[in-house]
């Protein structure tokens, strides 16, 4: 299992992942890390929880553009699963914004 270091939203974070998954996880990391931006750009602040689970809605959002048909889906040599990397990324941002959310309510 290797670690690597991420950045995300400014921030640092330390990721396993399988022994030689490290290149995919950093541009999953970039693509995460591009729509956090997006998201502070638009909502101007309002503290990194907030911009992490805006970032995984506008993540979310366009996966599910793709898996209905709106946009174009990935071309045919695009690894599928980069696809799903991205996914479960998603899905692991939302659950961290849901225990930020948690750990900034109880302070």
């Amino acid at each position: 299992m290797a670690e690597i270091t991420i950045q995300v939203a400014g921030r640092a974070y330390d990721v396993a992942c399988r022994d030689g998954e490290e290149e995919q996880l950093r541009r999953l990391a970039r693509l995460v890390d591009s729509k956090a931006e997006q998201a502070r750009a638009a909502v101007g602040g309002g503290g990194e929880t907030r911009q992490l689970l805006l970032a995984a809605l506008l993540l979310a959002d366009e996966l599910n553009d793709i898996r209905g048909g709106k946009v174009a889906p990935l071309p045919p040599d695009t690894d599928s699963a980069l696809a799903d990397a991205v996914e479960q990324l998603a899905a692991r941002v939302e659950t961290l914004a849901e225990h930020l959310e948690s750990d900034s309510s109880a302070a």
